[in-house]
């Protein structure tokens, strides 16, 4: 028959489990998975932040220049009759929507037309849509040939009118990167501003705690 001292024992075990257990309950029940986001999440499908190239003051620019603010990378050109302005009109909408965080994101626009898109060209162009967050890159048409290979964009320069007047096809992709220079989002003309926004400051987020 148990002794007394086995019961005692028995149930400080009993009792601990128990107490184990409502524990791991309640850890579990508080725990919840992470939020998804709105947006397409490309974490560790496509590479860093990097390249070689001439912003539109006309000074070198990498990667690099743009750490400690998260990044929105666009492939276009000023010649573009429609997608383009209406991209860079629809990232101005975001910015505002995330108040004071947008000084600590920049908006980098990377012509696919670089014959017609100088630093010069690049810089009206950007600064017309924010002179303060917004930064327009060109460089050789090899250095962007690669760095749109890098990031899968895909381009073409139709045929020349009479006028020797040209358009460019290109995707019209937003890729969002974080403030270390990682690829983190993609944004298409099919997501929302509101959607854009709420990932974009969740983004800004995460790099401040």
């Amino acid at each position: 028959m148990p002794s007394l001292i086995q019961f005692r024992r028995d149930g400080r075990l009993v009792a601990a489990t128990l107490a184990l257990c409502a524990l791991c309950a309640f850890l579990a029940g508080c725990s919840r998975p992470a939020e998804p986001w709105r947006l397409t999440d490309v974490s560790g499908h496509l590479p860093d932040l990097s390249f070689s190239l001439v912003d539109d003051d006309g000074r070198a620019a990498n990667g690099e220049s743009f750490a400690g603010h998260a990044t929105l990378v666009y492939f276009g050109y000023t010649h573009c009759p429609d997608v383009c302005p209406e991209t860079m009109a629809r990232l101005m909408q975001v910015l505002q929507q995330i108040g004071a965080d947008a000084n600590r994101a920049r908006i980098v626009f990377i012509t696919v037309d670089p014959a017609r898109d100088t630093p010069a060209a690049l810089h009206t162009y950007v600064r017309a849509f924010d002179a303060q967050h917004a930064v327009g890159l060109t460089g050789s048409d090899r250095a962007i040939a690669s760095l749109a290979k890098r990031y899968r964009v895909a381009y073409q320069m139709e045929k020349r009118d009479a006028n020797g007047t040209y358009e460019v096809t290109h995707s019209s992709a937003v890729y969002i990167f974080d403030a270390q220079g990682r690829a983190r989002l993609l944004a298409t003309d099919n997501d929302s501003i509101d959607a854009i926004a709420h990932d974009l400051r969740r983004v800004i987020e995460t790099a401040k705690s």
